[in-house]
This record gives C-alpha cells, sequence and structure tokens, in this order.
C-alpha cells in the first residue's frame, strides 16, 4: 500500500523548472467528452465479440431488446449522477461522489475499488490488442511476432499520448471514433439489405429477451457499457463542467444503446433471425467478419479488421486517461503519495498518474507473458469481467451516494426525481445486475462453478474495498487534516 508523505511535507516539486499549474485547463467541450465515453466503450470491439459472445453463450435472441433496456437503467442512473456533477466538480468522480455522500472512509474504499477495476479494465483489453494485432500482422506479413511485444509497443503510444494534454489525446479518439461508426454503419446497412430471412421484429420482443440465460445475457450487455461513467473524471478540464458532465453523460448513453441494439439487430437480421444464436456460438468473433466478407466482401473484412484494432487503441487511450485522473485526484488529497496529484507544467496533464498507469500496464503484461498465459482466454477475459464487476458495484455506491448526499441538502435546488427518485430506481436494478454478475461469474469466465477464479477475482473487489476503508479509517486517527479534505478537491458544492 502506498505510503503519504508527513502532513507537514510540501508538495513534491514538479519535474520542469515551470511551476506545476494548480488546475488543469479547461479544454474540453460536450463533443469532446462524449468522444472519450464513447471510445471506452470500444463499439467496434462490441460488434466483433461482444453481441456474438452474448447471443451465442446465452442463446438469448433478444439482445437487441437488453441493450435498450439496460440503457434505460444507466440513464435512471445517470440523472442522479449528472444531477451531482453540478455540486461536485473533482476529477475523482465514483471517489469523490461516495466521499461526500456515504463518507469519507467508503469513499476511499470506492477509490481503490476504482482504481482495480480500471486497470483490470485498461490491462484486459490490452491484451486483446496484442492477440488481434498479432494475428493481423502475421496473416499478411508472416511475421510472428509475440502479442506482448505488440501491447508493450501500444503501451508506450498510449502513455505519451496520456502524458500530454488532454485535448490531445481527445483529436485523436474523434479520428478513431468516426472509423469505427462508419465501419460498423457499413455493415449494419449491409446486412439488413442481405437478410436471409428477411428483417424481423422478433429480436425487439421480451418474449425473446427471457428466453435463455437471461442473467447472463444481461451480465454481458452491460458490459459492453463500461465506461459510460468517465465523463465526471474530466469536470476539472471542461469548459463548463456543470452542464458538460451531464449532457455528455445523456448523449453518450443514448448514442451507444441505440447503436448497439440496432447492430446486434443487423447482426441477427444478416445470419438469419432462426438461426443467429447458433452461428454466434460456433463463429464467435469471427462471426462479424465472416457476415461482412458474405455480403460486402473481403475488402471490408480486411478493413474491419484493422479498424478493430484502433478500437482497442482507443478503448486504452480512454481507460488510462481515466486511471491517470484518480491517481491525480488521490494524490492531490493525499490519500496517494501527494507527488502523484502534481499537474505537468506544459501541458496541465496527471503526467505522474500517467507514467504510473504504464508502469502498472508493462510489469502485469510481463507477468502473464513469463506465464505463458493467453492474451484473451486469460489476460482479456478474466480482467475485464474483474474491471465490470468492480464497476458494477462502484455504480451502484454511487446511486446510494446521490440519495444521501441530497437527503443532506435540502437547500439544493434539484429535482426529486434526480436527488431521490431516478437514483433509487437504478440501484435497485443495479444491485440485480451485479447479483447477477456475481452469481454467474463462472460462465462470464468460461470455466467451471468448482474454478477457485470463480471467488479468487471478485475476493479482489472485496479485498480492494475493505483496504480502501481501512486505509481511510487509519489516516482519520494519523492525520486527521488529510482525512478532513478527502473527496473535497474542486467541489463546488
Amino acid at each position: 500500500m502506498a505510503i503519504e508523505h508527513p502532513e507537514s511535507a510540501p508538495p513534491a516539486p514538479s519535474l520542469s523548472a515551470a511551476p506545476a499549474p494548480a488546475s488543469p485547463e479547461r479544454r474540453i467541450g460536450v463533443a469532446g467528452i462524449v468522444f472519450v465515453v464513447v471510445a471506452a466503450s470500444a463499439p467496434l470491439t462490441v460488434a466483433a465479440g461482444g453481441i456474438p459472445q452474448s447471443l451465442g453463450v446465452t442463446g438469448v435472441l433478444g439482445i437487441p431488446l437488453l441493450y435498450l433496456l439496460i440503457a434505460v437503467v444507466l440513464a435512471l442512473f445517470s440523472a442522479g449522477y449528472a444531477a451531482m456533477s453540478r455540486h461536485i466538480t473533482d476529477a475523482g468522480a465514483f471517489y469523490a461522489y461516495t466521499a461526500q455522500g456515504l463518507g469519507r472512509a467508503p469513499g476511499v474504499g470506492a477509490a481503490f475499488v476504482a482504481l482495480l477495476a480500471y486497470n483490470a479494465m485498461q490491462i484486459g483489453i490490452a491484451g486483446l490488442f496484442g492477440a488481434t494485432a498479432a494475428e493481423f500482422v502475421g496473416a499478411r506479413t508472416g511475421l510472428d511476432i509475440p502479442w506482448w511485444v505488440l501491447v508493450l509497443a501500444c503501451t508506450a503510444v498510449v502513455g505519451a499520448l496520456g502524458y500530454r494534454r488532454v485535448d490531445v489525446g481527445v483529436r485523436v479518439l474523434a479520428v478513431l471514433l468516426v472509423l469505427e461508426f462508419g465501419t460498423v454503419l457499413v455493415f449494419d446497412i449491409g446486412q439488413f439489405a442481405h437478410a436471409p430471412d428477411g428483417i424481423s421484429a422478433t429480436p425487439l420482443t421480451w418474449g425473446a429477451a427471457t428466453d435463455g440465460s437471461l442473467g447472463v445475457a444481461l451480465c454481458c450487455v452491460f458490459a459492453a457499457y463500461m465506461g459510460f461513467e468517465s465523463a465526471a473524471l474530466y469536470s476539472e478540464e471542461c469548459r463548463d463542467p456543470r452542464r458538460t458532465v451531464a449532457r455528455a453523460t445523456y448523449i453518450a448513453v443514448g448514442l451507444i444503446g441505440v447503436f448497439y441494439a440496432v447492430t446486434a439487430w443487423a447482426m441477427i437480421s444478416g445470419a438469419g433471425t432462426g438461426r443467429a444464436t447458433r452461428v454466434a456460438a460456433e463463429q464467435g468473433p469471427r462471426m462479424m467478419f465472416v457476415l461482412g466478407d458474405a455480403g460486402l466482401g473481403t475488402v471490408f473484412s480486411d478493413v474491419a479488421q484493422l479498424f478493430l484494432i484502433t478500437s482497442l487503441l482507443a478503448a486504452l487511450l480512454s481507460f488510462h486517461n481515466a486511471v491517470a485522473r484518480y491517481v491525480r485526484s488521490l494524490g492531490r488529497e493525499g490519500v496517494l503519495p501527494r507527488g502523484l496529484g502534481v499537474l505537468h507544467p506544459r501541458h496541465s496533464s496527471p503526467h505522474r498518474g500517467s507514467l504510473l498507469q504504464t508502469g502498472v500496464t508493462a510489469v502485469v503484461i510481463g507477468v502473464f507473458a513469463l506465464a505463458g498465459r493467453d492474451p484473451v482466454a486469460d489476460v482479456f477475459t478474466w480482467l475485464t469481467n474483474l474491471g465490470a464487476l468492480g464497476v458494477i458495484l462502484l455504480l451502484f455506491a454511487t446511486s446510494a451516494s446521490v440519495v444521501a448526499y441530497f437527503a443532506r441538502r435540502p437547500e439544493l435546488a434539484e429535482p426529486r426525481w434526480h436527488r431521490l427518485v431516478a437514483p433509487l430506481l437504478s440501484g435497485a436494478a443495479l444491485a440485480v445486475v451485479f447479483w447477477l454478475a456475481l452469481t454467474n461469474f463462472s460462465v462470464q469466465l468460461g470455466v467451471s462453478a468448482g474454478n477457485p477464479l470463480r471467488w479468487v477475482l471478485p475476493g479482489l473487489i472485496l479485498a480492494a474495498g475493505a483496504a480502501g476503508v481501512a486505509w481511510g479509517l487509519w489516516l482519520r486517527g494519523a492525520r486527521p487534516a488529510t482525512y478532513a479534505g478527502i473527496g473535497s478537491g474542486g467541489s463546488a458544492g
């Protein structure tokens, strides 16, 4: 566990002779935040991997409807989340909201869970990037490049972008997202145009959504939205944080939900409504490319595989930035060493958090590589499911925090719907999703119910939360001034 500098110690000096800024420059608008949020969900990755997995593993034909239903749940969550963002403009997001809603020690617990979850998501996606890029390069050049070499090269690129000003990374994400969306839209149009059984509304019916392993299907669908909540992490870099975060979150949820539902419907139509789940089970992640090759030609399939790699790169950059901002927020408030909270004197970026995250990725990937583990079956599957479980728990805690925060502040001008009703509804739904994810975790991992991983990985989430609460309680007794400032950085409310 990181040991903080003594209370009387001054902030660590900047690595540059120029003084470090106290706060980052406000360079991002609504569109920029939407790019960051949507990039984290990796639309092309979901289309190529998430949708076929949801169909094939669960046998649920109504996956399109489930995407829309989960979008409704997250829209309910966003009502309270957005309300909090108008009063708390801290880059700590879940950490700050939980600290001000449920208490400082639980806030530190949420921070530790967030660090574990986002690091796990980022490193897990890196494993899939390495496997996908190695296969792509090998098939076209004959070169047999180890997956971990490509991951380390990608990590260096992502680290360099994360080290610089946030708007540099946003511009990169904007280009990559346009390529992603264009590719998937072409695929969707092609599948609807060449549907062997015609276009059926059956995938949008309740009967189709509940016919199969509904619990697992909900978990698979929910995982596709990971990263939607990251808008609040950029509160201190928005031009108008009291409006930008709320608008960007609503737009992102709506855009992702409709886009995924339409793409799942198109994929089902292209495979044939009566056999889509069987085709998905047989072909898995190849389903999109096989259908694209048949309906649109090999050129589309090749281009789509290339853009799948850039989609993963965009997701990696988004999660990397999220981790860096959590680290900076915790360092600034003394929960982690204060040197981690210093901004770069020229880029105004959380560069030390970025460097730390880059180092953690390189070490963990190195451990998996030395152990001879598979980059998809082990690195990607284990870590992304671990991260998704942690984020679902954080969403539930945040819903509870919204209710508690506004209950203690009746004078704040927020409608009852935002401060109470919507958070309660979303909290109840998220509790159900978390329970389903936990009880179906072995299915998500692709292991037997008796496999130790089935409990070891969820145990890491609980251990991180408990360690954070314990650290917060220690700070309360040993460093009361630091404890008093937990979750307060950048707060305007």
